[in-house]
């Protein structure tokens, strides 16, 4: 009988080094599902443009044949139109000096910009970048896209927020998460064709997510973007935070145009 109950110990041993390898490729939730391990996104490099380097990048977006973009640090915030073929500003608008800003976004005619810790909201005509009115926002301001219907905003945590954009009121929040467990520092966002695409802070990840479930489907890894396109940069700009924040998709062209805090490009990217 001992004999069989150490046959059985071993058996049990065995399935369970079996399944460590499988664990480390997906994650079972507490409900019982399993999450698999984001696909990975390869992409191209299609083209590469300037970009102002003092710009210290927040929010990127391409509407109506036009780059907008939005940057932060106290007294160099600003929301601008910016020309894609040189990276120089064709019309900006310059924040108060005590603001910080962060992310963009444009839905119907309408520029919706947040702060960082300021907790204000800036509303603008997208033609003139003429201000119409300002909200309230709780939390911290990162990240900002929307549906078509609903603005979507990240505030460093691994949440998405839904909000209505006639008053700010929060419609629901999505907790998003890999195989690996929640997503924190969830930053830029862009809304691509069903999809949000999340820039993750401070990192070169720029994570694929269900809206509705949260969960992060795909992920595109920009590692090294500048060396490998001979774009000129300084090893220390993480630690300076001129990092990966800045991303825009061209619906018409089918191309996402990325960029970071203070970097002297804009890269054009086919994704495969």
């Amino acid at each position: 009988m001992k004999k069989f109950q150490f046959l059985v110990l071993i058996l049990l041993l065995v399935y369970a080094c079996k399944n460590d390898k499988d664990a480390s490729d997906a994650a079972i939730t507490t409900s019982g599902t399993v999450t698999a391990a984001p696909a990975a996104i390869n992409y191209t490099v299609t083209k590469v443009y300037p970009h102002d380097t003092s710009a210290y990048t927040q929010g990127l977006i391409w509407y109506n044949n036009q780059l907008f973009e939005g940057t932060g640090l106290e007294g160099y915030s600003k929301l601008m139109k910016t020309d894609l073929a040189t990276g120089k500003s064709l019309q900006s608008v310059a924040l108060n000096k005590n603001i910080f800003g962060e992310g963009i976004t444009i839905l119907n005619d309408t520029i919706y910009q947040l702060t960082w810790q300021n907790n204000i909201v800036y509303v603008y005509d997208a033609k003139s970048l003429r201000k119409i009115k300002e909200f309230t926002w709780p939390y911290q301001g990162w990240g900002i896209t929307h549906n078509g219907k609903e603005l979507i905003i990240s505030t460093g945590s691994n949440n998405l927020y839904f909000v209505k954009p006639s008053d700010f009121g929060i419609l629901k929040t999505v907790g998003v998460e890999s195989n690996l467990g929640p997503v924190p520092s969830l930053n830029e966002l862009e809304y691509i064709d069903g999809f949000v695409f999340a820039n993750q802070y401070e990192t070169d990840n720029i994570f694929k997510i269900n809206p509705e479930t949260g969960k992060v489907v795909g992920l595109l890894d920009a590692t090294a973007i500048r060396e490998k396109n001979g774009i000129a940069y300084n090893p220390t700009d993480a630690n300076l935070g001129f990092v990966l924040n800045g991303i825009a998709y061209d619906s018409t062209r089918k191309k996402l145009l990325i960029t970071g805090k203070k970097w002297a490009a804009i890269f054009e990217l086919s994704l495969q």
